[in-house]
């Protein structure tokens, strides 16, 4: 199956969550890619000692997961990507390619 996830929540716990079950789609074969979108993009830099969501999401990207951020977000909060910045297109490209799409 090919996933899309949508990330739009800053929430630790929200987007720990989110690749971590990015990284468990990928270990039952599933191809999966993220989209970080509004506060989501600001994951990237996000430090929480409950939850470590960097380390989930270089896992993620470890196993094969693919992670996309918004640039116009990323201007908007003056954040700096760890990850490829994309656009409304790419967000549309993966809702297009995947089977399923899910949203946190």
């Amino acid at each position: 199956m090919r996933l899309g996830i949508v990330l739009h929540s800053n929430d630790p716990e929200t987007a720990w969550n989110a690749f971590r079950f990015g990284v468990f789609a990928l270990a039952q074969g599933d191809e999966v890619r993220v989209f970080l979108v509004g506060k989501g993009v600001e994951v990237l830099n996000l430090e929480d000692p409950s939850y470590d969501v960097k380390g989930q999401m270089e896992l993620f990207k470890e196993n094969g997961g693919e992670v996309v951020a918004c640039g116009v977000c990323l201007e908007a909060r003056k954040e700096k990507a760890s990850c490829p910045v994309g656009s409304m297109n790419d967000l549309y490209e993966i809702v297009s390619w995947a089977d399923k799409v899910v949203s946190f």
